[in-house]
């Protein structure tokens, strides 16, 4: 398993950043790769991505989120093995650092070939840096406020 960590700081209020990083069907706007991402409920998302030619299809589970402060995920279904966290710390009033951590498990040939070159790491890092011109040139509107806890049913770790 490939952990990849990157941390970005966006010229935007935390609520702004949070609230955009919950827009999960926005994600294709700035995630290279990514097709759709269909969210199904509070805590399941549903994506399609295809990444060189190869075109996967899985669900993730949100085990916890916090508002401004946190959200964690992990697939739960399909081809794609991962799970991460990206966290949000505020600056000053007008700026906010955002770190991503994920754990990417290459399932097929591509993938491990891609992994071994750097590339997947590279993708990440990338569409992080695509979602701070993203949220900095206004992004949507909106975002979920809820609380997600990991002891909460339907999760099981």
């Amino acid at each position: 398993m490939s952990t990849v960590k990157e941390t970005v700081d966006v010229e935007v209020p935390l609520r702004q950043a949070y609230d955009q990083w919950t827009q999960f069907e926005d994600f294709p706007r700035f995630m290279e790769g990514v097709e759709e991402v269909r969210q199904l409920d509070e805590r399941h998302n549903h994506w399609v991505t295809s990444i060189g030619g190869v075109r996967r299809e899985f669900d993730t589970e949100i085990v916890d989120q916090l508002a401004d402060d946190r959200i964690t995920w992990r697939s739960v279904s399909g081809d794609t093995k991962q799970r991460g966290s990206v966290r949000f710390e505020p600056l000053d009033d007008a700026h906010t650092r955002v770190e991503l951590t994920m754990d990417v498990e290459p399932t097929g040939m591509a993938e491990k070939g891609a992994d071994a070159l750097g590339m997947i790491d590279r993708r990440v890092k990338g569409d992080l840096h695509r979602f701070k011109e993203y949220v900095e040139k206004g992004g949507s509107t909106g975002g979920w406020r809820g609380r997600i806890r990991p002891e909460d049913p339907g999760t099981v770790l």
